[in-house]
């Protein structure tokens, strides 16, 4: 038998009573009350379990597989054996009521936001200025991930992000992150000036235009350090001090297109600050 698997005696009981209190107790981590009150966030399907498992280290607090996903993917089981004594096997009619969304697996970690802004000199900060819808949000934090940003700050009045809908839309990429805060918009844009960065927001009828700022043809250095500010999704910036906005950039559109989502056109921006800082470096 492998190293990497326990035996069977030697790990937690399969879970087999979709009516069992932890079951209860994990599924109401759903819940922004549950999570508050527990200090925990739910965690569901494969992609972010996985990226929990290798990234949580001692925050990972239990993983939860089913017994087809234990066969259908040996190589998680044998990653989430690794990280923690606590992987509990359970019955898909369990997985079920745990998380009718997760795929038969599912993970709890304590909970991964700050409050409060540090006393760190980042220089390519992300900032959700309300934004409410979790896949958005989820997609934004994982752009941010991708192009390499040091924070995700979440104003007040963005989705709560350690919803298990936005931890999943981000793919696992809340766990990837040095940092995700929750700020007021007010206190982060005095924190954003107080450390030399242009405060920049994401706007369809900016004055900034994207590919002319990445031609050098505008005032706009985006391989400067910047905090990026991307709006509500119905609302722009209507409810968030526009007069404090070092520049407002927009990107042109082709086609008939009226406008484009705000997780992507955050990935544009995010990609188009990246490739600055990059050739910057070179």
């Amino acid at each position: 038998m492998s190293a990497d698997f326990q035996p069977r005696s030697k790990r937690p009981a399969l879970l087999d009573n979709p009516n069992a209190d932890r079951i209860r107790k994990v599924a109401a981590l759903a819940g922004r009350s549950a999570r508050r009150r527990s200090g925990e966030v739910l965690v569901e399907g494969p992609q972010a379990v996985r990226e929990a498992v290798r990234f949580c280290g001692k925050d990972l607090v239990d993983v939860y597989i089913s017994q087809e996903v234990e066969q259908r993917d040996p190589q998680l089981l044998r990653d989430a054996l690794k990280a923690t004594r606590w992987v509990h096997p359970m019955t898909e009619q369990v997985a079920k009521a745990m998380s009718p969304s997760a795929q038969g697996v599912a993970a709890v970690v304590k909970d991964f936001r700050t409050d409060g802004l540090p006393k760190v000199d980042w220089d390519f900060v992300v900032i959700m200025g309300q934004t409410q819808d979790p896949g958005n949000a989820g997609n934004i934090i994982r752009a941010a991930d991708a192009a390499g940003a040091d924070a995700v700050i979440a104003c007040s009045g963005t989705v709560d992000v350690s919803s298990p809908k936005v931890v999943r839309a981000s793919a696992g990429s809340v766990f990837h992150l040095p940092s995700i805060v929750n700020v007021g918009f007010d206190e982060v844009s005095e924190w954003v000036k107080s450390r030399k960065m242009s405060l920049v927001s994401a706007d369809g009828h900016g004055s900034v235009n994207l590919f002319d700022a990445q031609d050098g043809m505008e005032s706009l250095d985006l391989a400067a350090p910047v905090a990026w500010v991307f709006g509500n999704e119905a609302h722009g910036f209507a409810q968030l001090d526009e007069s404090v906005f070092d520049h407002s950039v927009s990107i042109p559109l082709g086609g008939h297109a009226e406008s484009l989502n705000v997780s992507a056109a955050a990935a544009i921006c995010l990609f188009a600050t990246a490739k600055a800082r990059h050739r910057m470096r070179v």
